[in-house]
């Protein structure tokens, strides 16, 4: 049976809470978009370009081929949030102040490809240098996966991009604002 360590981020909110690290707006609205853009795979499988995965696309300690839990699945999913909303938050401290939208599509362009990956990217340096928007723009460049550009990370980058900007012209710049908002993502590879 073959096992899988990959990890696409550091643990970094070990006993942290995801909410305590992003805010419940944006946990709620991170809980309802990755399993949205990954898929709910209840066994342990290779994805596209044969990373060992299972559950909600989370790619630590999968066995190829075991069956899991929608529970077992939940509890991975909430682990993993935290494990990568952590080092998110510490490589771009001002997401502290900035909407529910744009921690969440943070933490989620960070899920998908990996802690280290978000930290050097475009995006963490414009979140960083106060260009909210041209952050939000910045993850269309994460748009390919083994060299070649997949239509369903272009829908799940545009909606990211969508997610990040909503509240931006409203001003919103308070975390938990938008936790009762309803998430639309479009679906579909």
């Amino acid at each position: 049976m073959k096992t899988s360590g990959h990890k696409k981020g550091k643990t970094g909110a070990a006993g942290i809470g995801l909410a305590a690290v992003v805010g419940a707006g944006a946990a709620a609205l991170l809980r309802v978009m990755i399993p949205q853009y990954e898929g709910e795979v209840l066994r342990g499988y290779a994805d596209p370009v044969g990373i060992a995965t299972k559950c909600y696309g989370d790619t630590e300690n999968v066995e190829i081929g075991r069956l899991y839990s929608r529970e077992e699945c939940l509890r991975s999913l909430e682990k993993r949030l935290a494990d990568h909303a952590g080092p998110v938050a510490a490589c771009v401290p001002e997401l502290a102040g900035y909407t529910d939208g744009e921690k969440a599509a943070a933490v989620s362009l960070a899920y998908n490809i990996g802690v280290d990956a978000f930290c050097r990217s475009t995006a963490a340096r414009k979140f960083r240098d106060g260009d909210r928007r041209g952050a939000c723009a910045a993850f269309g460049m994460w748009n390919r996966a083994g060299g070649r550009i997949l239509p369903g990370l272009v829908r799940r980058r545009a909606d990211e991009r969508r997610i990040c900007e909503s509240g931006l012209d409203a001003g919103e710049n308070h975390s938990d604002a938008g936790a009762d908002r309803d998430v639309n993502i479009n679906q579909g590879d």
